[in-house]
């Protein structure tokens, strides 16, 4: 399996903790937070990763290199900020072709097993599957509608519910979906805000999966703070 983490922000909430780093080698437990996702990725079978890089690259190459463990890297370097809509389009042409692939946001964490996201996503015959948490923060986190089938409606950016299921950056996604937009979307755009309802608009197959897994965001100080207590991951 093959993923892209998307991780060419800058990361500026995050700045007064991290001043001189990127947020991906923002130190978690004495390791960068991009390890500790690509080891817990490597554990669930990827084996190639594509690391989607922008603010202070050159850092982030010099500090991963060309090999995490077992699994190939290679790198998608933005000459220009594209966002996470326009980041994906543009690493995907390190993709190797005609296979279903792994994405993830390079600031969050979400333990979902990569073989129950890879049955429902078979099982649903899904061309993009999101992995969803629940949570109560309404306001920070983007909640779904989903019918009854598990087939996505819509993104909400608010919600008046005290819990909704939201958008854990853990998305598998069929080849030939982003064929669909490509040509819609030049330079830079978001994943949640544009690619994703243009999408849906077009009827592609779009899904969400639930899963209670730990969920952490290094985005804010206070839970940058609060990751290296709760990333106790099983390598």
């Amino acid at each position: 399996m093959q993923a892209i983490i998307l991780a060419g922000g800058k990361g500026t909430r995050l700045r007064a903790e991290v001043p001189d780093l990127p947020k991906p080698l923002a130190p978690v437990a004495g390791r960068p937070f991009l390890e500790h996702q690509m080891a817990y990725w490597v554990s669930q079978g990827v084996n190639r990763f594509i690391l989607s890089v922008g603010y202070k690259a050159e850092m982030i190459v010099g500090s991963i290199g060309a090999r995490f463990c077992d699994a190939e890297i290679v790198y998608a370097v933005e000459d220009q900020p594209l966002g996470t809509g326009g980041a994906l389009l543009y690493a995907r042409a390190q993709l190797k072709r005609n296979q279903v692939f792994l994405v993830v946001n390079g600031d969050t964490f979400f333990d979902l097993p990569l073989s129950d996201l890879a049955r429902f996503h078979e099982e649903k015959q899904s061309d993009w599957t999101m992995g969803l948490f629940p949570t109560r923060d309404t306001q920070r986190y983007l909640g779904v509608t989903l019918d009854d089938d598990g087939r996505m409606a819509s993104l909400v950016s608010r919600s008046v519910q005290n819990e909704i299921w939201a958008n854990g950056g853990v998305y598998m996604i069929s080849p030939g979906v982003l064929d669909l937009i490509a040509e819609r979307f030049k330079g830079e755009a978001s994943l949640e805000g544009e690619i994703i309802p243009a999408l849906i608009e077009l009827k592609a197959a779009i899904y969400g999966i639930h899963h209670n897994g730990r969920f952490i965001d290094i985005g804010i100080p206070d839970d940058y703070r609060r990751a290296a207590d709760a990333l106790r991951l099983k390598h």
